[in-house]
Protein backbone atom coordinates (compact mmCIF):
# COMPACT_ATOMS: atom_id res chain seq x y z
CA UNK A 1 0.00 0.00 0.00
CA UNK A 2 1.11 3.66 -0.59
CA UNK A 3 0.50 6.67 1.58
CA UNK A 4 2.67 9.65 -0.32
CA UNK A 5 1.75 12.83 -1.29
CA UNK A 6 3.82 15.53 -3.69
CA UNK A 7 2.74 19.06 -2.95
CA UNK A 8 4.06 22.21 -4.04
CA UNK A 9 2.52 25.74 -2.77
CA UNK A 10 3.26 28.88 -0.86
CA UNK A 11 3.04 29.21 3.06
CA UNK A 12 0.44 30.78 4.65
CA UNK A 13 2.36 32.16 7.65
CA UNK A 14 5.57 32.20 9.11
CA UNK A 15 6.38 28.79 10.52
CA UNK A 16 7.41 28.72 13.95
CA UNK A 17 9.83 26.17 15.90
CA UNK A 18 8.05 24.05 18.35
CA UNK A 19 9.64 21.76 20.79
CA UNK A 20 7.56 18.37 22.63
CA UNK A 21 8.52 17.51 26.45
CA UNK A 22 11.06 15.14 25.12
CA UNK A 23 12.63 18.13 23.62
CA UNK A 24 11.85 17.35 19.84
CA UNK A 25 11.73 19.76 17.37
CA UNK A 26 8.22 20.48 15.40
CA UNK A 27 6.90 22.90 13.08
CA UNK A 28 2.79 23.08 12.15
CA UNK A 29 2.38 25.20 8.86
CA UNK A 30 -0.07 25.58 6.16
CA UNK A 31 0.19 25.89 2.60
CA UNK A 32 -1.99 27.25 -0.20
CA UNK A 33 -2.11 24.56 -2.75
CA UNK A 34 -3.84 25.65 -6.37
CA UNK A 35 -6.10 24.07 -7.50
CA UNK A 36 -7.33 23.07 -11.65
CA UNK A 37 -10.14 24.70 -12.98
CA UNK A 38 -11.59 25.50 -15.77
CA UNK A 39 -11.16 28.80 -18.07
CA UNK A 40 -13.58 31.44 -16.93
CA UNK A 41 -13.60 30.40 -13.41
CA UNK A 42 -12.23 31.88 -10.82
CA UNK A 43 -9.03 30.32 -9.30
CA UNK A 44 -9.15 28.47 -5.68
CA UNK A 45 -6.65 26.79 -3.42
CA UNK A 46 -6.60 24.13 -0.77
CA UNK A 47 -4.77 25.10 2.66
CA UNK A 48 -3.19 22.03 3.47
CA UNK A 49 -1.84 21.29 7.00
CA UNK A 50 1.80 20.61 7.33
CA UNK A 51 3.61 19.34 10.02
CA UNK A 52 7.43 18.76 10.13
CA UNK A 53 9.73 17.04 12.83
CA UNK A 54 13.39 17.18 13.87
CA UNK A 55 15.98 18.76 11.59
CA UNK A 56 13.03 19.13 8.50
CA UNK A 57 11.17 21.59 11.29
CA UNK A 58 14.32 22.98 12.02
CA UNK A 59 15.43 23.49 8.06
CA UNK A 60 11.81 25.02 7.57
CA UNK A 61 11.84 27.66 9.98
CA UNK A 62 15.08 29.05 9.13
CA UNK A 63 14.60 29.07 5.30
CA UNK A 64 11.14 29.79 4.68
CA UNK A 65 8.56 32.30 5.72
CA UNK A 66 4.78 33.54 4.93
CA UNK A 67 4.44 33.54 1.13
CA UNK A 68 7.45 30.93 0.37
CA UNK A 69 7.03 28.30 -2.48
CA UNK A 70 8.08 24.81 -0.96
CA UNK A 71 7.89 21.57 -2.58
CA UNK A 72 6.82 18.72 0.24
CA UNK A 73 6.83 14.93 -0.37
CA UNK A 74 5.37 13.52 2.81
CA UNK A 75 2.70 11.08 4.19
CA UNK A 76 -1.08 11.84 5.04
CA UNK A 77 -1.83 10.93 8.42
CA UNK A 78 -5.26 11.20 10.74
CA UNK A 79 -5.25 12.66 14.11
CA UNK A 80 -8.67 12.10 16.27
CA UNK A 81 -9.89 14.97 18.70
CA UNK A 82 -12.52 15.65 20.96
CA UNK A 83 -13.38 19.20 20.09
CA UNK A 84 -13.73 21.34 23.56
CA UNK A 85 -16.20 23.54 22.17
CA UNK A 86 -18.57 20.94 21.34
CA UNK A 87 -17.73 17.61 22.62
CA UNK A 88 -17.65 16.11 19.49
CA UNK A 89 -15.59 13.76 18.08
CA UNK A 90 -13.44 14.81 15.00
CA UNK A 91 -10.54 14.00 12.77
CA UNK A 92 -7.86 16.14 11.17
CA UNK A 93 -5.67 15.12 8.68
CA UNK A 94 -2.67 16.33 7.69
CA UNK A 95 0.72 15.89 5.98
CA UNK A 96 3.51 14.55 7.43
CA UNK A 97 6.80 15.96 5.65
CA UNK A 98 9.60 14.05 5.01
CA UNK A 99 11.58 15.82 2.65
CA UNK A 100 11.15 19.47 1.52
CA UNK A 101 12.80 21.65 -1.04
CA UNK A 102 12.91 25.03 -2.28
CA UNK A 103 10.83 25.64 -5.78
CA UNK A 104 11.57 28.89 -6.82
CA UNK A 105 15.05 30.40 -7.70
CA UNK A 106 17.08 32.62 -4.94
CA UNK A 107 15.75 35.79 -4.11
CA UNK A 108 18.41 38.59 -4.98
CA UNK A 109 19.85 40.45 -1.67
CA UNK A 110 18.14 37.75 0.89
CA UNK A 111 21.28 36.31 2.97
CA UNK A 112 19.81 33.37 4.36
CA UNK A 113 18.25 31.91 0.98
CA UNK A 114 21.84 32.11 -0.57
CA UNK A 115 23.27 30.21 2.24
CA UNK A 116 20.17 27.22 2.05
CA UNK A 117 21.19 24.30 0.95
CA UNK A 118 18.48 23.09 -2.36
CA UNK A 119 16.72 20.56 -0.51
CA UNK A 120 16.12 18.63 3.29
CA UNK A 121 15.56 14.99 3.29
CA UNK A 122 15.09 13.12 6.49
CA UNK A 123 16.56 10.38 4.81
CA UNK A 124 20.16 11.47 5.57
CA UNK A 125 22.17 14.36 4.26
CA UNK A 126 22.30 15.05 0.78
CA UNK A 127 25.19 16.35 -0.96
CA UNK A 128 25.07 18.80 -3.88
CA UNK A 129 27.83 20.47 -6.15
CA UNK A 130 27.47 23.67 -7.23
CA UNK A 131 27.58 23.60 -10.96
CA UNK A 132 27.39 27.12 -12.20
CA UNK A 133 30.97 27.19 -13.16
CA UNK A 134 31.40 24.51 -15.16
CA UNK A 135 30.84 24.93 -19.31
CA UNK A 136 28.04 23.20 -20.85
CA UNK A 137 30.25 20.96 -22.88
CA UNK A 138 31.50 19.29 -20.17
CA UNK A 139 28.06 18.16 -18.57
CA UNK A 140 27.30 14.42 -19.14
CA UNK A 141 23.74 15.14 -20.76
Amino acid sequence: MFNLVVLTGRLTADPELRYTANNTPVTSFSIAVSRRYKAGEEAQADFINIVAWRQTAEFVTKYFQKGSMIGIEGSIQTRRYVDKETGKNRTAFEVIANNVQFVESKRDGSAAANEAPASFSNAGANEFTDLSGEADDDMPF
